[in-house]
């Protein structure tokens, strides 16, 4: 029996010692939890004191309950999927996305028309409440099992302007960057990544477990004369996919010199 000498609640104490036993290995990643009835005889304590323990460890992320099969210590090995945020062009200058094969969509894309909000009009450079096309797809990546959301946003300004993309806005991104360099624009794009505690929708869509962050990517793309034209959204579990940027250096402006 663990000896529990530790200050605060019992079942602090006992989910200190557990934590203790989940990162020192004892408790293997991947592995199945002792019982309520061994951890009992293991700390001495009584069954609520067990479950509190759990759920509190639950909420740190390191323990997933899995329904009729019991509790798992988290996994801490690497994503099992790796995301290429690249973007490369064809000899005939059409666009390829280096993911674009390996998402399937799990049903038939959504497309609706919604407002900017105090997010999305910022990327987009736009006040909110501005109308916009929208369209989501649901995804997977058969290969790893990888569930992820994926929207596009386009104001309706750009779709005017460009009037294929206000009939079909639920084009694949690479298909609507084709659309507008045929429509004079020379792409540029920026990408931010931030991470949220999901919503029981992304949770429920992205089959999350307990206490797992979502990664949240908004790729802008920009136009010739760097005006925003349209918004991507990406949002994908944090503990299933990293992203991976290829980097390169920018030409400093050359100064000229005073004679």
């Amino acid at each position: 029996m663990s000896e529990i000498q530790r200050p605060g609640a019992l079942y602090q104490q006992v989910a200190a010692v557990m934590r203790e036993a989940i990162l020192s290995g004892e408790f293997a990643p991947d592995s199945l939890l002792p019982s309520e009835a061994q951890l009992m005889a293991r700390y001495g304590v009584s069954r609520p004191t067990v479950r509190n323990a759990i759920s509190a460890l639950r909420a740190e992320g390191l323990i997933d309950v899995r329904h009729g099969k019991g509790s798992f210590v988290r996994s801490s090995g690497h994503p099992v999927l790796t995301v290429e945020r690249r973007i490369s062009r064809t000899t005939e200058g059409k666009f390829v996305m280096p993911n674009g094969d390996i998402w399937q969509e799990t049903e038939e894309p959504s497309t609706y028309r919604t407002h900017t909000t105090k997010a999305t009009g910022r990327l987009l450079q736009l006040d909110e409440e501005e109308a916009l096309f929208g369209c989501d797809r649901l995804l997977i990546d058969p290969a790893t099992g990888t569930h992820a959301m994926h929207r596009t946003l386009i104001p309706f300004e750009v779709a005017e302007a460009v009037p294929l993309l206000g009939k079909e806005p639920c084009k694949p991104p690479a298909a609507i960057y084709w659309v507008l360099t045929q429509a004079g624009h020379k792409l540029t794009w920026t990408e931010t990544v931030r991470a949220h505690m999901p919503l029981p929708d992304e949770r429920t869509a992205l089959q999350l477990p307990d206490a797992t962050p979502v990664l949240h990517v908004a790729r802008t793309a920009h136009g010739t004369d760097d005006r925003p034209l349209i918004l991507e959204e990406l949002r994908v579990g944090a503990d299933r996919a990293e992203l991976a940027y290829r980097i390169t250096a920018d030409k400093q402006p050359t100064r000229r010199t005073r004679t």
